[in-house]
C-alpha cells in the first residue's frame, strides 16, 4: 500500500492511494496505523469512503509530527564519503567508517513532500541537497539483529537531508545544527509499505536541481545495509514504532563540486527513489 498524510477542512487525515484516487481512512492517523500493526493495516485496506483526486490534495510529510528526531546516517555510501573526505583537501587520506555515523534532525524540520524549502540568508547562505531512502520502524525494538531487522520495517519514503554547510561549519562541523533549520527534511510524498519493495537494496536514487541531475546511484551502494542500520542504531537503545530513518546519501552533493554549488532562491530540487517516489520543493526566501 501507499499510505499518505493529506490536509484536510478538519485537519491532517490519513488516506490510502489507490491509482490516482485517495481513500480516507476514518479514525486513524499515520502514528496510530504503524503502532497497531497488522490490524491498521487492514482497516487502511477496507477503507471504502468516497475516493478524492490525489491530484487535488495537498499532501504533508507522512508522518507531519514525528514523536522523536529523525534519525540519519552520515557518509554511508562510499563515493559520498570519499568526496566529502577529499572537499577541500584533494590529497587527504579517505577511510570508509568501520561504524555507521549516526546524528539527527529535529522534528521541527520536517516539511511536506511539495512544500517550500525557507531559505534565510541571514542563516545561511549554503543549504545543500542530500537525496535518501528513508525507512520507517513499525515495530519496537532493543538490540536487534540484524536477520530480524527487516521484520520491525513498516515502510518506505523518501527524505531530502537538506544541510546548512556554513552552519554546520559554524558550530564545529557537527551534523545537528546545521541539519535541523525549520523545513530542512522534506519527506514522502508517502510511505510505502515494505510488502511492495521486493528488494530495498536494488532502488535508483536521484536528485535533480532545475532539472539538471546531481546525484544518481543506486541504494545497493550502502556501505551499510537496512539491516545493519538498524542492528548498530538499536544496540543499547529501543527503537519505536513511527521511527524515521534517513540511510545516507550518495556522491553528487554541492558543497563539494568544483567549485561548490548551493541552492537559492527559485531553485526547485527533486528527490526521488524509484518504486518509492518523487518529492519536489522549491526553495523560497523567507524575511
Amino acid at each position: 500500500m501507499r499510505l499518505i498524510t493529506y490536509q484536510s477542512d478538519s485537519g491532517p487525515r490519513l488516506g490510502v492511494v489507490r491509482g490516482e484516487a485517495v481513500i480516507p481512512v476514518p479514525g486513524l492517523d499515520m502514528l496510530t496505523l504503524i503502532e497497531t500493526g497488522e490490524a491498521g493495516l487492514e482497516r487502511a485496506r477496507a477503507a471504502s469512503g468516497s475516493p478524492l483526486p490525489l491530484a487535488s490534495l495537498t499532501l504533508l510529510a507522512p508522518i507531519p509530527v514525528p514523536r522523536r528526531n529523525i534519525f540519519c546516517l552520515g557518509r554511508n555510501y562510499a563515493a559520498h564519503a570519499k568526496e566529502r573526505a577529499l572537499a577541500g583537501d584533494k590529497n587527504k587520506e579517505m577511510k570508509l567508517p568501520e561504524r555507521p555515523i549516526f546524528f539527527t534532525k529535529a522534528t521541527t524540520s520536517v516539511n511536506g513532500p511539495f512544500a517550500d524549502i525557507p531559505f534565510d540568508a541571514h542563516v545561511s547562505e549554503q543549504m545543500d541537497w542530500e537525496a535518501e531512502l528513508g525507512v520507517v520502524i513499525g515495530k519496537s525494538g532493543r538490540n536487534i539483529s540484524r536477520q530480524a531487522a527487516m521484520e520491525r520495517v513498516f515502510g518506505y519514503t523518501v527524505i531530502n537531508d537538506i544541510s546548512a554547510r556554513d552552519v554546520q561549519a559554524g558550530h564545529g562541523g557537527q551534523f545537528f545544527k546545521g541539519k535541523s533549520l525549520d523545513g530542512a527534511c522534506p519527506m514522502g510524498p508517502w510511505i510505502v509499505t515494505r510488502d511492495e519493495v521486493p528488494d530495498a537494496h536494488a532502488l535508483p536514487i536521484r536528485c535533480r536541481v532545475n532539472g539538471m541531475t546531481k546525484q544518481e546511484a543506486t541504494t545497493a551502494e550502502m556501505i551499510f545495509d537496512i539491516p545493519a542500520i538498524i542492528e548498530w542504531l538499536s544496540l543499547g537503545m529501543t527503537l519505536l514504532p513511527g521511527d524515521v530513518i534517513a540511510t545516507g546519501t550518495p556522491a553528487g552533493v554541492g558543497s563539494a563540486r568544483t567549485p561548490p554549488e548551493f541552492l537559492k532562491p527559485g531553485d526547485v530540487v527533486e528527490s526521488e527513489v524509484e518504486g518509492i517516489g518523487v518529492i519536489r520543493n522549491r526553495v523560497v526566501a523567507v524575511a
